[in-house]
């Protein structure tokens, strides 16, 4: 992989704190480690105005989506808000859109749900956090729920991972199916997490 991939992480009031910020942090370091050559990360939100986070946290998105770059890797958070935008029209639409002209697109934790809504998993195994399950069997009643993985290859471009921190694996896994081992473990190294690939 040598183009250099722009990784947009969806926000939305209500997003999990660690659903975005742990996969924004795996893939802003692994790029850094490599003069920044690796990826573009950035956030996006409906409007450019300020999120609340769970629990209270204020982020600041870095584009809308009306002027957000092109995305290669896009990333779905989940969280309390997830319930709420299942019924936001004008994101669904996005996503969707998003979806069909991305290289990847993962989900962590219930941002599974908002890909289920869309029609995106039927038939296909999926993770999502061990709480939603049960709203997964309603979303995506043909599905295949993978309770016990911490991620997993949902189709030839949709990966799906468990709730919260899962979302860090998820990510050193595709940087290290992008690129090599060497690269998912430099950064874990320099992140002093303690990843293991599920390659060996």
């Amino acid at each position: 992989m040598k183009k250099k991939l722009n990784v947009g992480i969806l926000l939305f009031n209500g997003v999990e704190t660690l659903d975005f910020a742990g996969p924004f942090e795996v893939f802003s370091v692994a790029s850094e480690l490599y003069d920044f050559s690796l990826f573009n990360v950035f956030t996006l939100a409906e409007v450019q105005t300020p999120i609340t986070i769970v629990n209270g946290l204020s982020v600041n998105p870095n584009y809308s989506f009306i002027n957000s770059p092109n995305i290669d890797i896009l990333i779905i958070p989940g969280g309390e808000g997830t319930r709420t935008q299942l019924s936001n029209k004008t994101l669904l639409n996005w996503i969707k859109k998003s979806y069909q002209n991305s290289i990847l697109t993962l989900s962590i934790c219930s941002g599974s749900t908002l890909i289920g809504a869309l029609g995106l998993l039927k038939n296909s195994p999926y993770c999502t956090h061990k709480a939603v399950f049960d709203q997964m069997k309603v979303i995506v009643p043909n599905g295949l729920p993978c309770p016990k993985e911490r991620f997993v290859q949902s189709s030839k471009k949709i990966f799906t991972s468990s709730g919260i921190s899962a979302g860090i694996d998820l990510s050193f896994h595709i940087v290290e199916l992008l690129y090599d081992h060497s690269v998912a473990e430099q950064t874990a190294y320099y992140m002093e997490y303690d990843w293991k690939s599920t390659h060996n």
